[in-house]
């Protein structure tokens, strides 16, 4: 692999690589300087310094920030001896009597004694960088509240994200305000604008993942909000161009990862160029520690913002995805309703038919629908049932061979069979894309949803290849040209979303537990699949035990006795399966009542786990007991089958909501006392009603991150909010 080139010498073959964090120099109408502890000199420099600080240039460096005047030291003092973890808000002077200058910017901590601090103007957004006055803070503060409670509204994504580019535009100013969403592979694609009436739409617009080079992703993530002043603006260099002394890899230069003033790439410059556009602000949309996508501020002149109000764009898009959360719980919820109805009807259908395959089958329209697919197959024990259009049995036992050798983690997707392998090509018709859920870890039997060939025109701004033009990489790269460039894509189906992966991956844990459960009647009924069967229920990840008439333990498979932490000689009968459970009395009563009315029975129970997996002796392992009687055709009973779920993971989501609802509790009470009543109600509701949609999300395990997600969130909007308040009043 060929080294990473440095910032500003990248072109179109290695973009990708390019040392943005180590961009030697900052924008102009702001200044960055190095400061080394414990004194605090000066031992680097923006050229652009000199000027906003109205001294010489060499005269900065070395000198301290005391020889500065104002208030400058005492303000970074209270920050170094916080820690600086990440960057924090200054506002501070310079001079000292009239000469005072006001400066706003940003510290944060580079190395063991490096401090980098970034200052400007705290009139900026009034000067001739900014073609508009920013509103006032009371204002700032009601257009907040009011966006928190829009977004807290939205029930759809398509509602949240038009609602975000309405407000985060009348916030801003800026000229065109986009919500730009990431798929799974990285391309881009604008979900909502707002814009001037003048200027042409990019809605809907596609754009290559390589438009966001990797490297300015995992910026994004660290530097969540990133303005650009004026695209024609001569960078400042750093002076010197290394730190003296600091040893900082690659060659001294200053990692600028962190700073709020750091040039851009000239290649994104030209983008931006090309595009017509003079200033930007992005702030990123990060959902569970990943880049979900942005909100792209574009302007047509040149435009800052005063820091309070990218504090007030950055706490919208933390709300925002707050609620996408909420949102995309939601849909989780919905799924999880179909997966109980689907499973319900198998239930049924086994105990009536004796084969859940053909429930499974006898509607396709609530197979297919779901998953908008065009056919759908179940490969199960040797044998292939379909539904839909789907190609003949030799090809999809070819296709399920293919799938079966790309070794699948659960869930496998791909919607382009032919491409990946053109040895399938002839399945592209009918069966170009393939959603597959694996059933069983000790065959191949899947659950698989088919899309056929679809020719989809897709709207690129600019051709995605990156055509060269004449040699001249700034001429060639970014592209030139931006108007919209349609590019036909053959050999392949509509990709499957991640909900529609998710909603597969349900689907298939509900058939996984329906045949756990046949194949444990089996045991009782089929002595001479008595091998087969118990494979599959040995494979399971459910906890499983079968009980005979005589209460003698038939099977337990090693969930089981994994899940109890017990040995196979401590439950050899139903009265030893008893003595497992904290309540043993409640555990005879319960049985007897299912044994005698042969009805199932489902609840919580306790079992004894000694302090293991987080189960302490006083309470237990928290467990959700299913007990299943298991009646002969002539109505006497077989057995019963007991099936244990681990409720750990929900008991840390119940404690999760009760300690949010705490967190938010005490939040509002710390804020209430700053005013702003209706903003601080508004945060509180918003991050309130985003629990209730995760909670009622059901049995989900995923409660619990998410909710611990919803109160960080919070505590990060409240932080933000509580910045915008210390912003100083704006001069006029």
């Amino acid at each position: 692999m060929s080294s990473s080139p440095a910032f500003g010498q990248a072109d179109l073959s290695n973009c990708e690589r390019e040392l943005i964090h180590f961009a030697g120099s900052v924008q102009p109408h702001g200044l960055l300087l190095v400061l080394r502890g414990p004194q605090w000199r000066i031992v680097q420099a923006s050229t652009s310094a000199g000027r906003l600080l109205q001294r010489p240039l060499d005269t900065l460096l070395l000198a301290t920030l005391a020889d500065l005047g104002g208030d400058l030291e005492a303000r970074l003092l209270e920050w170094v001896a916080g820690g600086l973890a990440e960057p924090q808000p200054l506002h501070c002077t310079v001079g000292r009597g009239r000469e005072a200058l006001a400066f706003e910017g940003q510290v944060h901590r580079v190395g063991a004694d490096l401090v980098v601090l970034e200052l400007e103007a705290s009139a900026a957004a009034t000067s001739t960088v900014s073609d508009s006055v920013e509103m006032p803070l009371p204002k700032q503060l009601e257009l907040l509240g009011a966006a928190v409670t829009r977004f807290s509204e939205a029930s759809s994504l398509t509602a949240l994200a038009d609602a975000a580019v309405r407000w985060v535009r009348e916030l801003v100013g800026y000229d065109r305000v986009m919500v730009y969403e990431f798929d799974p592979e990285g391309h881009g694609k604008i979900i909502a604008e707002a814009r001037e009436p003048r200027l042409e739409s990019l809605l809907g617009h596609h754009y290559p993942a390589t438009d966001i080079p990797q490297r300015a992703r995992e910026l994004y993530l660290r530097n969540r909000v990133r303005v650009l002043v004026d695209v024609d603006g001569v960078p400042a260099a750093l002076v010197p161009r290394l730190v003296p002394g600091s040893g900082v890899e690659p060659g001294g230069e200053l990692d600028m990862s962190m700073c709020c003033l750091r040039s851009m790439s000239p290649l994104h410059l030209q983008y931006l160029k090309n595009m017509g556009v003079v200033a930007t602000l992005v702030v990123s949309i990060v959902r569970e520690g990943r880049l979900w996508g942005l909100i792209a501020c574009h302007h047509y002149r040149p435009r800052n913002l005063r820091h309070g109000t990218r504090a007030a764009a950055d706490l919208l898009a933390e709300v925002m995805a707050t609620r996408i959360a909420a949102i995309e719980n939601y849909a989780r919820t919905q799924v999880a309703m179909q997966v109980r109805r689907l499973q319900q009807r198998l239930v049924e259908a086994t105990s009536t038919e004796g084969d859940w395959r053909l429930a499974l089958f006898r509607n396709p329209r609530t197979l297919l629908q779901p998953l908008d697919a065009s056919g759908a197959v179940l490969c199960h024990a040797g044998e292939l049932m379909s539904c839909g259009e789907v190609p003949s049995s030799p090809e999809l036992r070819a296709l399920l061979q293919w799938i079966e050798e790309q070794r699948p983690d659960g869930v496998f997707s791909c919607s382009s069979v032919g491409g990946q392998d053109p040895s399938l090509k002839s399945l592209t018709p009918m069966a170009s894309g393939v959603l597959a859920v694996k059933l069983s870890a000790a065959r191949g039997d899947y659950l698989l949803w088919l899309r056929k060939e679809q020719l989809q025109s897709v709207t690129w701004a600019g051709n995605p290849a990156k055509p060269m033009v004449e040699g001249d990489p700034l001429e060639l790269s970014p592209r030139r040209s931006f108007a919209a460039w349609s590019e036909m894509v053959r050999g392949t189906a509509l990709a499957w979303t991640g909900a529609e992966v998710a909603l597969a991956s349900a689907f298939g844990h509900a058939l996984i537990d329906i045949i756990v459960q046949v194949n444990a009647v089996r045991l009782l009924i089929a002595e001479n699949q008595l091998v087969q069967v118990r494979t599959a229920v040995a494979d399971s990840k459910e906890a499983v035990v079968v009980v005979d008439t005589a209460h003698h333990t038939l099977y337990a498979n090693a969930a089981f006795f994994a899940l109890a932490g017990c040995r196979q000689d401590e439950c050899r009968t139903l009265e030893e399966l008893v003595l497992l459970f904290t309540q043993p009395a409640t555990a005879h009563r319960m049985i007897g009542q299912v044994r005698a009315e042969q009805r199932s029975w489902r609840g919580e129970m306790t079992l004894r786990r000694g302090g293991e997996d987080g189960a302490s002796a006083d309470t237990g392992l928290p467990v959700l007991l299913r007990a299943e009687p298991v009646p002969a055709r002539n109505g006497t009973l077989l057995g019963l089958i007991f099936i244990f779920e681990d409720l750990t993971a929900f008991k840390r989501a119940d404690a999760a909501r009760h300690h949010l609802e705490d967190s938010l509790l005490r939040a509002g009470r710390g804020l209430a006392s700053g005013g702003n009543t209706d903003l601080v109600n508004a945060i509180i509701a918003n991050a309130s009603l985003a629990a209730m949609d995760i909670a009622d999300g059901g049995s989900s395990a995923a409660v619990a991150p998410l909710l611990e997600e919803v109160e960080a969130s919070t505590a990060r909007a409240t932080t933000l909010l509580a910045r915008i308040r210390q912003a100083p009043p704006i001069r006029r």
